[in-house]
């Protein structure tokens, strides 16, 4: 993941701010707050500027995934292209979404807030859509999970990568 922000980083970095480039890659699937965090740390972004940009990033792209991904899966697997795509997202979703059909609410913070491969506000809101919970409900959750994973990822990019680099 870092490899890919990084990257990111460099190409955007050329014709946007720093900041503008933060608020992007915390917005993209697989890097989303995480990698943001740990860029604007690598380019010099203030932790208390890059907070910010970094939760509202990850927080934009989550009632479109709730509200609308149901619909475009739909239509995509009309499509002979997508239809194996689609099929795999959907499986690989499920395939995390033990915790969240146990303790829906909490599972789903958790799954949100705990920042592991493959977890976060894009994933935890495709589950969401894909089991039906509750828009406020799957909404006010995945903000505890941001709020979550904003306090570790904080720690460790200007915690420990402060200490390691």
């Amino acid at each position: 993941m870092e490899h890919i922000a990084i990257w990111f980083a460099s190409t955007l970095g050329q014709y946007i701010s720093k900041e503008a480039v933060v608020f992007i890659i915390s917005m993209i699937p697989i890097l989303e707050l995480r990698g943001g965090l740990v860029v604007s740390k690598l380019i010099g972004v203030p932790l208390l500027t890059a907070i910010p940009l970094c939760i509202v990033g990850n927080i934009i792209p989550i009632p479109f995934i709730l509200l609308f991904i149901k619909q475009i899966f739909k239509w995509l697997k009309k499509i002979k292209f997508f239809e194996k795509f689609v099929v795999k997202l959907e499986n690989r979703a499920m395939s995390k979404s033990d915790s969240i059909k146990r303790y829906e609410f909490w599972g789903l913070a958790l799954f949100v807030g705990i920042p592991l491969p493959g977890t976060g506000a894009w994933t935890g809101s495709l589950i969401a859509a894909l089991l039906n919970i509750d828009l406020k409900k799957a909404i006010l959750a995945e903000l505890v999970g941001i709020v979550m994973a904003t306090v570790i990822m904080s720690v460790f990019s200007y915690g420990l990568l402060e200490i390691l680099f």
